[in-house]
């Protein structure tokens, strides 16, 4: 961690102003470098002499501002100039780079040609400025049909008036969290489960509580015990592509899923995002209890993030009440990229960005089980990730230190982890890596560490 303590003599204004210009001015002067982990907000505050919701405050202005940015469980890192590479802060005497594995980012392909001449095409239509001027909370119909489209390639026949355009995946998750459950409501995940979901929780006050799972997902005993035990409002999963354990929920085990919801009157939010990666997909949890479910599906991981585009499918006769959320939130997805999804489905550069990174994915998790094939990784041949149980001599915090040391960041098992102790495992993203050599080189390193028992090396401080 950067040991950051910024001069505030220089800059008027309220403190926590001070405090994200004095962050721009030693970013710009390249006092802190990208990459640099900042002081904790306790640290900061400290050291400055004042409260830590001024800190909180100033780091959510330099976040607004696009300088830094928090993960998760990890810390809060100064971001990159735009287009550049983040080099995460690594110990002294260690040089270059770290490869970054611990962050699900989709492999680029949307070169500028393609985007340029998109854009090109746009420029030259008519009525190309009302994009720019309020539309229907739920987005403009001709957004809803393409994502009714684009939902019907998970094998959903999706009337385009029940589909949502969102700001992408995390947007959609924190509608629907906030709108059908209230402070101090029961909400139901898998034991291990997305983190962003955990921090919606916490910022909803919801209570979170996590279900059993095995290699098939959820356990139906688990479900219904909780079901019986308290009153849940919803159960939040992902069947295709758990994250972070990579496993993929059989038919039988999801129409035993859906009936035990139904019955207990449990609403399941469905996050689908990986789903489309799978060639032989089982049909959507939703689709066995349509009336009961919300479904959501994302272009961050399969065509852009920058998008920010997801597509929210809702039983009808809530679709206003979630459309009210969007108001409440964002007003509306932004129309231009929703036009830009919209145009890339219709004129098939959406599935062919989509067939690419499934194909890299298949190479990349190919590469990933054979270097890795000692320590029986659970994957899927067509996931982004995978979850690494380490030899008994490991803690998940260990390895994540000593692979850190060597010069790789992966995600520790407690980021995931929900009411439970953390299981001695961490996940490995494949897909971050800007080339299958980089990946590579990131997975033998991987290799040797879990070769080498943590007592075998002196530490780095």
């Amino acid at each position: 961690m950067t040991i950051w303590a910024p001069d505030l003599s220089r800059h008027d204004g309220p403190r926590y102003l001070a405090i994200a210009d004095a962050l721009a001015a030693d970013i710009e002067s390249g006092r802190l470098e990208p990459g640099a982990r900042l002081p904790t907000h306790r640290d900061l505050a400290d050291r400055l002499g004042v409260t830590v919701g001024t800190v909180s405050r100033a780091y959510e202005e330099a976040d607004r501002r696009g300088l830094i940015r928090g993960e998760v469980g990890r810390g809060t890192f100064v971001r990159p100039p735009v287009g550049g590479e983040l080099r995460h802060d690594r110990p002294d005497g260690v040089g270059g780079a770290a490869i970054d594995l611990s962050l699900n980012f989709p492999i680029p392909d949307i070169d500028d040609r393609r985007l340029g001449a998109t854009l090109v095409s746009m420029a030259g239509r008519r009525g190309l400025s009302s994009l720019l001027e309020y539309q229907p909370h739920a987005g403009a119909l001709r957004h809803r049909a393409a994502g009714a489209a684009w939902l019907a390639r998970s094998g959903f026949a999706a009337p385009p008036d029940q589909v949502i355009v969102t700001s992408g995946a995390q947007h959609a998750m924190a509608i629907l969290l906030s709108t059908l459950a209230g402070p101090g409501d029961l909400v139901l995940t898998e034991r291990l489960t997305y983190p962003g979901v955990k921090s919606l929780a916490a910022l909803l006050r919801l209570e979170l509580r996590g279900l059993d799972i095995d290699e098939q997902g959820i356990r139906p005993e688990s479900l219904e015990r909780a079901c019986r035990t308290g009153s849940p409002k919803l159960l939040y999963c992902t069947p295709t592509i758990q994250n972070p354990t990579a496993s993929v929920m059989p038919e039988s085990r999801r129409r035993q899923i859906a009936r035990i919801a139904v019955a207990h009157g449990v609403t399941i939010v469905e996050d689908d995002i990986y789903g489309l990666f799978v060639p032989d997909r089982p049909r959507p949890l939703a689709s066995y209890a349509p009336d009961n479910s919300f479904y959501i599906s994302s272009l961050s991981k399969t065509i852009a993030p920058g998008l920010r585009i997801a597509y929210l499918l809702a039983p009808k006769r809530l679709t206003e009440r979630v459309a009210a959320g969007i108001r409440a939130t964002t007003w509306m997805a932004a129309p231009l990229m929703a036009e830009i999804a919209a145009g890339w489905i219709e004129d098939g550069t959406a599935d062919a960005s989509l067939q690419r990174k499934r194909r890299e994915v298949a190479e990349r998790q190919k590469m990933a089980v054979s270097i890795l094939s000692t320590w029986n990784p659970a994957t899927h041949p067509y996931s982004c990730h995978m979850w690494l149980a380490l030899p008994e001599q490991w803690t998940d915090t260990g390895f994540v230190t000593r692979a850190w040391q060597r010069g790789v960041i992966v995600s520790p098992s407690q980021v995931f982890a929900v009411d439970a102790e953390a299981p001695a495992a961490v996940r490995v993203c494949l897909s971050a890596a800007r080339s299958r050599d980089q990946l590579e080189s990131g997975l033998r390193i991987l290799a040797g560490t879990l070769e080498a028992a943590p007592h075998t090396e002196p530490s780095i401080v």
